[in-house]
């Protein structure tokens, strides 16, 4: 089967003739605009994520790779067939393949759960006496590898897809070792204008962002990405250690692209903030060397030691989220996802224009967050392999089967055609005007993600990328002292 390695995202990710996950690693060619309201400024337009790793932006569709039939499992097989098939043809198998029978399926999302009542209704529309129970668990902790690593020992396995994040884990502990296997549908793959053949990469259901945010109920601005590492700065994030993207954010910014990104927003700073920041870039000139990083990996280590030996730990986004926008917050800055503030209740004290992201605001340099993906995968042991593939085309193929999701800014489908219609549904790209066409909250006009992977300078997850460095970049960081709130980082 495919290698479903790969160089992606942001979420959900796209191509440029061979596609691969949320990458960095490679160029990356944009999904087409989504449609927009006439008043909508093209700069504010929701897009579908990239797909896939595509080398360069103008290079020809790569050649599918030949597939040795002789070494297919009989899930992979099945897998083959339904990556040539129509979703009503594929929807036709799962009905044969699951009617009165329990779905069990496992993942990160708990949205999963959601999108199921209406995957049945929908096969329920080719035929009505269609039934299927279902079950949904979403694993605490990062548990999700243990538990589709235990399941998988099984001849038949208990869970029949998964819905997954963390690139580098995914490589290393579930493809690698043959627990996971990537279909591509047929219509996801043609509305990316390739093939599931031509596609080396996982597939992302969606790709999400998380974005710096502060808030500006005081003096304090944010005016590059260099200032949330700056002097007397305890930024809110969730621990590295409590969510591992987290840790791949810090493991793409060693990628050389990202490396002369950080290098761009240093060279921009005024002369003191320079001076100060000078030294410990200096100090990781060695290290950087040491690690077999490229020409500008110091930049990335010492964005990298002060971001570490600086951030306030939290154990989620939502608490992030709901101390920034409070009046009491006073300078006080963030990582966090940007689609926490949707769920934001204006009340005396607590208000969304108590918070600016940073990468909206003018003269802002430097990257502005980072995008990871949510990978959809059939279980190698799959109990259902069948209802499975077509859950996950009918998730990525149709705006209801997204729609679970798509509700949120921030969240980006890897269909450029789903994404289309998820803007025309939901309007993020003006979701801080109200219903009179008044604007109420700038923050909430989401850019979309053309935006943000480009002028935004969003950091993409690469999964292979971070498989390769997570030994000596990861040993590295586990050396260093995390802040303790309260007591400065030695």
């Amino acid at each position: 089967m495919k290698k479903k390695a790969l160089s992606l995202l942001l979420a959900s990710c796209m191509i440029a003739g061979t596609l691969a996950g949320c990458g960095g690693g490679g160029a990356q060619q944009q999904a087409p605009a989504a449609e927009q309201s006439a008043d909508a400024p093209a700069a504010e337009t929701e897009t579908a994520a990239p797909a896939a790793d595509a080398g360069s932006d103008s290079a020809p569709a790569a050649e599918a790779a030949p597939v040795d039939e002789a070494n297919l499992t009989e899930t992979q097989k099945i897998i083959r067939e339904a990556e040539g098939m129509s979703m009503e043809d594929l929807a036709k198998k799962a009905i044969e393949e699951s009617n009165g029978a329990t779905f069990y399926g496992v993942g990160n999302s708990s949205r999963g759960k959601s999108a199921l009542p209406l995957f049945i209704e929908y096969l329920q529309t080719i035929d009505p006496s269609y039934n299927m129970e279902f079950e949904w668990q979403q694993p605490k902790n990062n548990k999700i590898f243990e538990q589709l690593t235990a399941d998988s020992l099984k001849d038949t396995g208990t869970f029949a897809m998964t819905l997954i994040q963390d690139g580098n884990q995914i490589e290393s502990k579930m493809v690698q070792t043959g627990i996971l296997d990537t279909y591509i549908p047929k219509e996801w793959a043609e509305a990316n204008g390739t093939t599931p053949d031509a596609v080396d990469g996982f597939l992302p259901l969606q790709t999400l962002n998380k974005v710096f945010m502060y808030n500006n109920t005081g003096s304090v601005t944010y005016q590059n990405c260099w200032d949330f590492v700056g002097e007397g700065v305890h930024s809110l994030y969730m621990d590295i250690d409590s969510e591992i993207v987290g840790k791949n954010f810090l493991y793409m910014l060693t990628e050389d692209k990202y490396a002369a990104w950080l290098k761009e927003a240093f060279n921009a700073l005024d002369a003191d903030k320079q001076a100060y920041f000078q030294p410990t870039i200096q100090e990781m000139e060695s290290e950087a060397a040491d690690l077999g990083l490229g020409a500008d990996g110091a930049y990335a280590l010492a964005w990298i030691k002060l971001w570490v030996e600086s951030y306030n730990a939290q154990t989620d986004d939502g608490p992030i989220c709901n101390t920034l926008v409070t009046d009491s917050a006073t300078d006080q800055s963030g990582l966090l996802v940007y689609s926490k503030l949707r769920s934001v209740e204006e009340s005396a004290g607590v208000s969304v224009n108590n918070i600016n992201v940073a990468a909206y605001q003018d003269g802002y340099t430097g990257i502005g967050g980072y995008g990871y993906c949510h990978y959809l995968f059939v279980t190698e042991n799959s109990p259902l392999p069948w209802t499975a593939c077509a859950f996950i085309a009918y998730m990525t193929c149709t705006e209801d089967g997204f729609s679970a999701w798509g509700k949120d800014m921030g969240g980006y489908s890897s269909n450029p055609e789903v994404a289309a219609a998820t803007e025309a549904t939901y309007g993020h790209s003006k979701g801080g005007y109200d219903e009179a066409g008044t604007l109420q909250f700038e923050a909430k006009n989401d850019r979309g993600y053309d935006w943000w992977t480009t002028d935004g300078e969003l950091v993409l997850e690469d999964p292979e990328y971070c498989a390769s460095v997570s030994f000596t970049v990861g040993s590295w960081i586990e050396l260093l002292t995390k802040y303790s709130e309260g007591e400065a980082a030695e």
